[in-house]
């Protein structure tokens, strides 16, 4: 059961670590507008919390991963 969860947030983990850095390498590319320059599409700026809790969303996927991690049959 821990492996099971343990893969599953390593997924949602990756998946959002793909959304951070798709949104900052859409701006960067001009793929995407981005007029008040915050490395933000403008298209996306109505998920801005997402963007604001960025820190503490990937700090409690690395707790979770490192705590699932040492009860998994993994290691």
């Amino acid at each position: 059961m821990i492996d099971t969860i343990f893969l599953i947030i390593l997924g949602i983990t990756i998946c959002t670590l793909f959304f951070y850095w798709y949104a900052k390498y859409s701006t960067k590319s001009g793929f995407a507008l981005d007029e008040n320059k915050n490395e933000i599409p403008d298209t996306w700026e109505k998920y801005g919390f997402l963007f604001k809790m960025k820190n503490f969303i990937i700090l409690f996927l690395g707790i979770a991963i490192g705590f699932l991690l040492s009860k998994s049959t993994f290691m």
